[in-house]
This record gives structure tokens, sequence and C-alpha cells, in this order.
């Protein structure tokens, strides 16, 4: 049993089969199948189940893929700590940002990093901010920026900053004019929402079941121009973070504010006691640093 077998093991569990996971590790898929083969023979077990829908694990298997899990990830850990022993010029990171910070919080931040560490490398991924949770701890990314109220036991988190959530409807709606907006009247009407997994989702979600209002869903969608572009058409309105609706380059959308104001906490994350490299140190360090005069503003 070698690390390339874990591996492999790992990610037919992960992704459910031969192939999907042949092509997540971009090799051929009978390399994965035969690799599989034997290991169940070496270990004289079945670790997998085998059907024409979905491969999963055994009983057996997944007592493995414990290990497995927990032996990759101090693999990689000792690696990238010997490359840095040596001296390593170059480093690279793993950062997932939600959609809306993406577009219009971190593409400055993103870029002064950039600048002032140009041989650092990085791959930015977009997700919602359950799933960049899980991808924390499964080890797929180094950092996350997360919306999490209270923050989980298992990550890091440092707040960032904090974000007025308002409503957003086009200039010439009826409510263009409010000077806020309560819950329940903007429950009353066609919503264009994110898909669940995402902050702004559960916000909707959380309320409707606190209150026992369902929502008027007519769109959902991930893509923000396109909920943009619904709500000008006045197919819809939704919910955005002020700065969504402030920086519109267009700016024939409004923000209004709700009448019990809501603020979300933005926070950087990342596995607690897992290693930070000093890539990842370096930009923990100038992240902090970028938004530490923000937080001596936010709202209370």
């Amino acid at each position: 049993m070698d690390i390339k077998q874990l591996t492999y093991f790992k990610a037919v569990c992960q992704y459910g089969g031969f192939s999907a996971a042949a092509r997540r590790l971009h090799i051929a898929q009978p390399a994965i199948s035969i690799a599989m083969r034997k290991l169940e023979a070496e270990l004289n077990l079945t670790l997998l189940h085998r059907s024409d829908r979905r491969i999963t694990p055994t009983v057996e298997g997944e007592v493995l893929l414990g290990h497995a899990v927990r032996i990759i990830e101090m693999t990689e850990t000792a690696e990238l700590e010997m490359r840095e022993l040596r001296g390593l010029a170059k480093g690279e990171m793993r950062i997932g940002i939600p959609s809306m910070l993406g577009s219009y919080y971190f593409p400055p931040i993103l870029m002064g990093f950039k600048h002032r560490y140009p041989a650092l490398s990085l791959s930015v991924y977009e997700q919602g901010t359950r799933r960049l949770q899980d991808m924390i701890r499964t080890g797929e990314l180094d950092l996350g920026v997360v919306v999490a109220d209270p923050p989980p036991e298992d990550l890091e988190t440092r707040l960032l900053t904090r974000e007025e959530m308002v409503v957003c409807v086009p200039r010439e709606h009826p409510l263009a004019t409010r000077n806020s907006i309560c819950m329940e009247e903007f429950f009353s009407h066609e919503l264009v929402v994110f898909k669940t997994g995402y902050f702004l989702r559960e916000f909707i979600d959380r309320y409707s079941r606190k209150r026992s209002l369902p929502p008027k869903i007519a769109f959902e969608t991930n893509l923000i121009p396109l909920t943009k572009a619904i709500v000008r058409q006045g197919f819809g309105i939704t919910t955005f973070l002020r700065m969504v609706v402030e920086q519109d380059t267009q700016n024939d959308l409004v923000a209004v504010p709700f009448d019990e104001p809501v603020f979300l906490d933005l926070s950087l994350a990342w596995k607690k006691g897992g290693y930070l490299s000093r890539a990842n140190q370096a930009f923990i360090d100038f992240i902090l640093s970028q938004t530490k005069d923000m937080k001596h503003h936010l709202p209370q």
C-alpha cells in the first residue's frame, strides 16, 4: 500500500467512480481500476461497492478512507514544509471566495497582494460559504472567506469586514423611494435568490422558517449579472450586499435597507491546527493589514 494507491482510492470515494476520479487526477481510467484491484488484493478486503450509478466505499473502505485522508494530508504538509526549508523561491495558495466578494471586494486586494509578492501563485475558487468551509476542512483549500455565526469550532477565523444586506430594486420600482422595507413586505414580492449553500439564500431560508413566510421564488441563480438583469426587467427583487448595488456601473438599481438592519460578518478562515505555508501566512498578514482600518468603522 503506497501513497499513490491511497490518493486514487480517496478520489474514487470522493467523486463516486473511476472515470470521475481519473478526470480529476488527469490520468487514464484503467490506471485507477488496476490500482484499486491491486489494493484490494494486497489487503484481502473488498473496499468498494461497484454499481452502475455510483461507487461507494464498503464498511472496510470507510475505515481505510479515514486513514487515507489523514495520511495524504500529512504527506502534503511534509512535502510543503520540506520545499520551504529548501528555500523555495515560489509558493502557491488556494483561496475560496463567495461570488459577490470575488466580483466587488477582493479584486483590488488580490491585485495588491500579487504586486507585492509576484513570485507567489494564486488559485481562486468561487463557491457558497458552506461549500467553502467543507473544502477548507478536506484540504482542497488553504484559506476561504466565510460567513459564519458563530464561527465553526474547527476553523480559525479572522474578521475582515461587516457588510449590510439590502433589498435591491430597479430605480423606477415603488419600493425605490422608501427609507426602509420590512421583511414581511419583502417576502410579499417575487424574489430572485441564490441557490442553497450561499449566505444570502441561507438568510432568506432562515427568516422564512422563523416567521413561517414562504418566499415567492421566481428565479434561482448564482450569477450576479443575470440576477441584476432580471431585477432591471421587473421580474423580481433580490438581496445583495450594499457594495454590489452601490458599485453597479449602470446606476439604475437602488439599495433599500431593511427596517431592522441586517449585517453580515465576513471572515477569513483556515483549518484550526493546520499547517500554514509562508505563502498563506503572507496572504493572511496582507489582507488583515488591508482591512485593519475598515474594522474601526464597523457598525455595532
